[in-house]
């Protein structure tokens, strides 16, 4: 069965749409030069051994809409689609930097960017990929770069406010799924970033040529000359790239450990019962082993690697703490591992489906069950910390993998004995017993472990 797929209808030279699970993108006629052109210029040769462009086959696959097509390829699999909006600091950094150099190269070949999407770009295989075949378009001397201003909004609007004003505000790119506006951006920046030369031309001059151009597209009762187009040449287009990846590489975060990203460092296990529970996640995790794993509050991922660990095992691991995503990201990158996606998820408020008809981006839940989902020192969080009833839990885990490994923390804990001191204690039903009650309906208990020299329990559910 051939279907269309949503986010895919904004650009007339091609539609992605998957056929028995599998993705294909057709090429339309309109196209057919410019994909030509990528690839017997060498540019897709070059992005390819970069590891900058996803790889793809030409196939003899019927087209979705075969009286405009011209070719049928099929992509390599990206094992998760994730959005920038749910990206560290520096996985948003890297998949600017990776765009940049894309441009770069692809001037060097005679095309260049037609459109520069954070979108189009995923993590793949632990390094940030394009994903759009179709990005390309032939350089045409003296013409600027359309995709700047989408550059600038998707990539360095919000590189420049988890920079210089809060790492939180990247949330706000779910809201403006265009990218957040130069002039928003602009407003929310310190005043300081206008010394700085690359954030000052790049945002606060930009947003206002805008803002000056769009109040005389306005003045309709105002004759006015057509606006001379200016000629850009292309040394200046390389200079432009250099200008803002100079200015990219300028930006920096802080890791201020004010939520929990010094979880680890503050926690009550003694180190024997830590090294247990980790002795404990392994062995489950070689019993079962899954293809997918979801970590869910997996703050640095130190359990995430435990997983990780298996051959042939993506590992999702998110946390609601963008400074603990950003850790292990870091991490990530330093062991070069390729088979873990940190992403910043809160569970309470995951990722919706948005933009147009509300199936452009899908929700966080929707993207893929997991074989077994880890949920480990976070039953407290959610019931406690955030009244979400047990039930509630239960059937939600229930729809995201088929085995669950969680982490039962009683009231006699420490950490929970922290949460329960700013507020009542109405959790009559958060007991071990409670939780079993809570959870029957949804899932069978395969294994019950004591955690040694803590109050802590290891339970494995299988899904019913």
């Amino acid at each position: 069965m051939e279907e269309r797929i949503s986010a895919s209808f904004r650009d007339p030279s091609g539609v992605v749409f998957s056929k028995n699970g599998t993705i294909f993108r057709q090429v339309n006629s309109i196209y057919q030069e410019d994909y030509n052109l990528l690839m017997s210029s060498g540019l897709y040769e070059t992005l390819i051994q970069k590891k900058l462009l996803i790889p793809h086959k030409e196939v003899s696959e019927a087209s979705l809409v075969p009286e405009r097509c011209y070719k049928v390829i099929r992509p390599d699999k990206v094992d998760f689609i994730s959005y920038p909006y749910e990206w560290s600091f520096s996985q948003l950094k890297d998949a600017a930097l990776a765009t940049l150099e894309i441009q770069k190269e692809a001037l060097n070949a005679g095309m260049i960017l037609k459109d520069a999407s954070a979108y189009n770009i995923q993590f793949h295989q632990g390094s940030p990929t394009l994903i759009d075949t179709l990005s390309f378009t032939k350089y045409i001397e003296g013409r600027p770069w359309v995709a700047y201003r989408q550059f600038c909004q998707h990539f360095l609007a919000p590189l420049a406010l988890m920079s210089k004003t809060d790492g939180q505000l990247s949330k706000l790119q779910i809201d403006y799924i265009d990218g957040i506006p130069l002039d928003l951006c602009s407003r929310l920046l310190p005043f300081s970033t206008r010394l700085n030369l690359g954030l000052y031309l790049h945002v606060h001059l930009h947003a206002s040529t805008q803002n000056r151009y769009a109040k005389s597209d306005n003045e309709a009762a105002k004759p006015s000359k057509p606006r001379q187009q200016v000629r850009i040449t292309k040394n200046s287009l390389l200079g432009l790239i250099d200008s803002l990846k100079s200015t990219i590489n300028g930006l920096s975060t802080k890791i201020t450990g004010k939520e929990w990203a010094d979880y680890y460092s503050e926690t009550n296990y003694t180190d024997a019962a830590f090294e247990a529970k980790k002795s404990i996640v392994a062995d489950l995790m070689q019993d079962l082993k899954p293809k997918r794993v979801l970590d869910l509050g997996a703050n640095t991922g130190v359990f995430s690697r435990e997983a990780a660990k298996l051959p042939n095992c993506l590992v999702i691991s998110t946390d609601i703490d963008p400074e603990a995503v950003e850790i292990n990201y870091l991490q990530v990158k330093k062991d070069d591992q390729k088979n873990i996606l940190p992403l910043v998820i809160d569970l309470t408020n995951p990722s919706p489906a948005i933009g147009w008809d509300n199936r452009e981006r899908d929700s966080f839940y929707s993207r893929g069950r997991a074989d077994v989902v880890l949920a480990l020192a976070l039953i407290h969080h959610l019931a406690i910390a955030n009244n979400v009833p047990l039930e509630s839990v239960a059937q939600t885990m229930a729809a995201l993998g088929d085995y669950l490994v969680l982490e039962f923390v009683p009231k006699e804990d420490s950490q929970v004995k922290r949460l329960l001191q700013s507020r009542d204690d109405i959790f009559d039903h958060y007991t071990l017993d409670g939780l079993l009650k809570a959870f029957e309906p949804f899932f069978d208990l395969e294994k019950s472990i004591p955690i040694p020299e803590s109050q802590r329990t290891l339970l494995l559910f299988k899904r019913k």
